[in-house]
């Protein structure tokens, strides 16, 4: 009689501890203790095996932790130490190396990977961990393994600005698995962590439907959003007779298109069409149109489908051929933008 096959997930947090992050450096550990904490919960609730790796980097890279079962974890508080600059591309390539000589037996792994950095890299040339002296080697060292990692890799990092993310990109971190944030603050940190742990919640959903990694883990937007994700998500569609798609053929206030179309307004009932990025509250709710069908799925999970945290984030429409979002209005004045379609919950 054959096993079963358990879901075995790899989670590594690669920290930069350079000389720059000590004023973070209390939070950094109240940050990924916290992460820890979630994912044993999260494992409990899901019924996956969850194993945790944990590199910190700045003139050198350390392993500290090593395939960890996450409940067994301590605390970072005495690993956790900064000083030196920033060996960002050799903590890269040695934390997903090394990840994969772990053994894969008898289960089904997945390895998800966040790197978090405060700053660019400028020491990986002379870290006795890097596989090459010369910057430009590194960078397409990391690129050439992040092409070829198989199905079941995800790696992710965080970067300070846009001139961070314009580097990961040409490492070759997918451009959806890139995420800012702010490294001036500990507010800022915490904000990084609540996206982590988004992020990681939506992965650990996906495994339930057997979805084993993502180019998109931090996708915000339409992007994140096509029929496996909906499955995951599990979304269904809302009855057709409790909605009706009304369009915006002119500039309009949404309670007077209501109006005009012959329904009452209650506030929260109709929602617009994403055609912006823009800010979008916590208390907000979200609908998914796909296109080819007109139907429309929402409710709570529409939020965890598009990556959205219980907090204000900002939301981008991005292309999507098959699946159009739309966000819920608590405003009688909000402006609907014309050629685009109204979202009536009756």
């Amino acid at each position: 009689m054959p096993g079963i096959q358990n879901y075995i997930n790899h989670v590594a947090l690669v920290l930069d501890a350079s000389s720059s992050m000590s004023h973070l450096s209390a939070k950094v550990v109240e940050v990924a203790d916290q992460q820890i904490a979630y994912l044993a919960r999260r494992s409990k609730e899901l019924d996956q095996e969850t194993r945790v790796t944990v590199y910190v980097f700045a003139d050198t890279v350390e392993c500290v932790i090593y395939d960890k079962d996450v409940l067994r974890m301590p605390s970072l508080k005495e690993l956790y130490r900064v000083g030196g600059m920033t060996a960002l591309l050799a903590a890269t390539l040695k934390s997903q190396r090394e990840l994969a000589l772990t053994a894969q037996l008898y289960g089904d792994h997945s390895f998800l990977t966040f790197v978090l950095t405060d700053g660019q890299e400028n020491a990986s040339h002379r870290c006795p961990d890097a596989p090459a002296s010369d910057t430009r080697e590194l960078v397409r060292a990391v690129a050439e393994m992040a092409a070829h990692q198989e199905d079941n890799w995800t790696l992710a990092v965080l970067v300070p600005d846009q001139m961070g993310k314009r580097e990961a990109m040409q490492c070759g971190f997918p451009r959806d698995n890139i995420a800012i944030w702010d490294a001036t603050s500990t507010r800022g940190l915490e904000e990084a962590g609540q996206v982590i742990r988004q992020a990681t919640e939506n992965f650990m959903v996906g495994r339930t439907r057997g979805i084993r990694g993502s180019r998109a883990v931090f996708s915000t937007g339409a992007e994140a959003v096509n029929k496996d994700t909906i499955e995951a998500a599990g979304l269904t569609p809302v009855d057709p007779s409790q909605y009706r798609l009304i369009p915006v053929a002119r500039e309009a206030a949404i309670r007077d298109r209501v109006v005009e179309c012959g329904h009452a307004y209650r506030t929260g009932c109709a929602f617009y069409q994403l055609s912006k990025s823009e800010k979008i509250q916590a208390r907000k709710q979200i609908a998914v149109l796909e296109k080819k069908t007109d139907r429309v799925y929402t409710g709570p999970q529409a939020r965890s489908l598009l990556g959205l945290p219980d907090a204000e984030v900002r939301v981008k429409p991005d292309h999507n051929d098959d699946f159009t979002i739309f966000v819920q209005s608590t405003s009688v004045n909000r402006k609907l933008v014309p050629h685009t379609r109204l979202l009536l919950m009756l």
